[in-house]
């Protein structure tokens, strides 16, 4: 036996730092999804105010010394009285929740079960209406080849293999595996030599020409010689010649020794490089492209002339604004309903006030946290990226009092709408350096340093990693090379000998 003293974190506490972890999509299908499960919770009234009814139903039924106060959770002095108030509200509400909906939900009486039916009787379905208006999904990748297998005129003992395949298919439009890997799981019968030969019937038959190609040079290979057999007049044989034996070559930008191989100038061989943008270096992606991830920006920042300032809104209007049903609160006041359905009512309006109360807390943190960025990086707002200062998670915890976890949860895959496009909030959190007049530059300062050296460099004569960091330190800013290598790499910058051009 012993006697110890461990913090455990309360269910919906854990809920309460998922929301305010999670981005504006993320939330409204959270909330979606409460207002299907949870008949107390509601859509506010168009001509409501949501701030305001939001307000008046989280602080009903809640006790005086419960008050709409931030919720800290710091492991500072100062704060521990007010944490451990939030950490004992919270096991409260707890309480007061119990079990959700059981099994026997059903059963708890008539009168729960028609005011449920009658809050929705006549109101048609937003997400229905929404989900038969949506366009229907592209087929994918593998349908399509799949589709275009079958209608081909294939000999029939080859059409499982080919099936087959075309599974190793992968959304570049490339069969990357190997042998080795194709033939223990083949349909019985395929040999080596079998599967060769289905996979050169696949590149035949399937359109666009490229796909189920083994590399990159059998892909432009396979496209060009389709564009000729489509058009035997097109020039393409310079460009063959180059794909055919001196791919690696043009990779690494050894212009003078393909010249000196082929007798082309260096003048010809940009012409029949230039022929080769024609192609596509991944056919599959023609047919089935990668869904776009739509960004939701979070908050907008825009500049008030009038205060000479950069001030921060939260975009929430895309959040349906909840209240709570006032039927459910007069029925779980009634004292003569059933009591097993008063209990699952009460049960239900704690779970919505307690979500309608975690929303809040997150808008209220998001925008704190916000609010300490727009001040200290002004001058990125005012001035672009080389203006970016170092902004440490530790100094805005410091700063507003709370967790440095939970101003990282509020950072977390949120974005920012500022006069300089859509930006993501983590962004603006990092360390840096200083300059040599003891400036501080954030990393993504010194990035932008790195890129604008690098544009400006002789094209001819590109600056090598020891030569940039040389120009670096001109511009009064001292990195090491493995740094400005480093920095390439994330850039997508090329080394010096891939840069020149000739």
């Amino acid at each position: 036996m012993r006697m110890d003293q461990r913090m455990k974190l309360d269910p919906r506490m854990i809920q309460s730092m998922e929301i305010l972890q999670m981005p504006t999509p993320a939330l409204e299908e959270r909330i979606e999804q409460e207002l299907a499960s949870n008949p107390t919770l509601e859509l506010a009234q168009a001509n409501d105010d949501a701030d305001t009814l939001q307000a008046e139903q989280v602080q009903a039924d809640r006790d005086d010394n419960e008050g709409e106060r931030e919720m800290v959770v710091d492991d500072k002095a100062g704060s521990q009285n007010e944490a451990a108030d939030d950490f004992e509200r919270l096991s409260n509400m707890s309480e007061q929740l119990g079990e959700s909906w059981d099994a026997n939900a059903s059963e708890a009486g008539s009168d729960f079960s028609r005011r449920q039916v009658s809050s929705s009787a006549g109101d048609r379905d937003g997400k229905m209406d929404a989900m038969a208006n949506a366009a229907a999904r592209g087929a994918s990748l593998y349908d399509q080849l799949l589709d275009q297998w079958h209608l081909a005129e294939i000999p029939a003992d080859l059409i499982p293999l080919g099936e087959y395949l075309i599974g190793f298919v992968d959304a570049d439009g490339y069969i990357r595996a190997p042998m080795d890997e194709l033939l223990p799981d083949a349909p019985p019968g395929a040999t080596a030599e079998l599967i060769h030969a289905t996979t050169n019937l696949l590149q035949e038959t399937l359109d666009p020409p490229g796909l189920a190609a083994r590399d990159f040079r059998e892909c432009l290979l396979l496209q060009i010689d389709a564009k000729l057999s489509e058009d035997p007049d097109t020039d393409l044989e310079l460009p063959r010649l180059l794909v055919d034996h001196y791919l690696k070559d043009i990779e690494a930008n050894r212009y003078p020794k393909i010249a000196k191989a082929t007798d082309h100038t260096i003048e010809e061989l940009q012409q029949g490089i230039l022929k080769l943008r024609q192609f596509h270096p991944h056919p599959g992606r023609l047919l089935a492209t990668e869904e776009i991830r739509t960004i939701t920006p979070d908050a907008t920042i825009e500049y008030d002339e009038e205060i000479d300032a950069y001030t921060a809104t939260l975009t929430n209007g895309r959040l349906p604004a909840l209240t709570i049903s006032r039927d459910y609160q007069d029925l779980a006041k009634d004292k003569d309903a059933d009591k097993k359905t008063r209990d699952i009512v009460s049960k239900n309006l704690s779970s919505a006030r307690w979500l309608i109360d975690a929303i809040n807390q997150r808008n209220t943190t998001l925008l704190r946290v916000i609010g300490v960025v727009v001040q200290a990086q002004r001058d990125y707002f005012d001035q672009g990226t080389q203006a970016l200062r170092p902004l440490p998670m530790t100094t805005v915890a410091d700063q507003l009092g709370i967790h440095v976890a939970t101003v990282s949860r509020a950072v977390s895959e949120k974005y920012l709408q500022t006069p300089r496009g859509i930006l993501p909030l983590r962004m603006f959190f990092s360390g840096g350096t200083e300059s040599s007049d003891g400036e501080s530059m954030a990393w993504g300062a010194v990035q932008a340093k790195l890129k604008e050296v690098i544009d400006a460099e002789d094209k001819k004569k590109p600056l090598t990693d020891d030569e940039l960091v040389t120009a670096m330190k001109d511009q009064g800013i001292d990195i090491a090379r493995r740094t400005v290598a480093k920095y390439r790499k994330v850039m997508n910058i090329a080394p010096a000998r891939q840069r020149r051009e000739y």
